[in-house]
């Protein structure tokens, strides 16, 4: 495995990069609809005074990079971490899916999950497929395997 691959998939700072893009739109998204507004609103005024209505739109600008940096920063943040924990709990729950489907084909394995819920000391099941399934659930839910 390349070493170099291996560093930024751990890296926090690799993982930090995505939420700084997402918040650097943002806050163009943000300035740029600001100026616009400012624009259409200094319209008529800006005929006659053409070199304060620019100045006018830089500070309108400049004040809308300061006043929403930390705000783009906190929303981008916040949405990463909920898209990141969506696709964990997705990839989670193929993953169990994978395994259960693996289960009910392969007796190997299913000797294997039964032999893990023996050991946990389940109560008896009634018949073979209710032991088989909660087998299977309780390996999915301590998630003793490995795919």
């Amino acid at each position: 495995m390349n070493t170099q691959t291996h560093k930024t998939a751990v890296n926090p700072v690799a993982e930090g990069s995505s939420s700084r893009a997402l918040a650097s739109l943002l806050l163009a998204a943000g300035v740029a609809a600001l100026v616009v507004l400012a624009d259409q609103l200094l319209d008529a005024w800006a005929d006659r005074h053409e070199l304060a209505s620019w100045l006018v739109l830089w500070g309108i600008a400049v004040a809308a990079i300061v006043l929403l940096r930390g705000v783009t920063r906190f929303v981008a943040r916040n949405a990463m971490g909920a898209l990141d924990g969506w696709s964990a709990k997705l990839a989670q729950r193929r993953a169990d899916e994978r395994l259960w489907s693996m289960a009910q084909t392969d007796p190997r394995l299913m000797a294997d999950l039964q032999a893990a819920l023996d050991r946990s000391g389940a109560v008896p099941a009634q018949d073979v497929v209710d032991l088989t399934q909660r087998r299977a659930a309780r390996i999915l839910r301590d998630r003793l395997y490995y795919i």
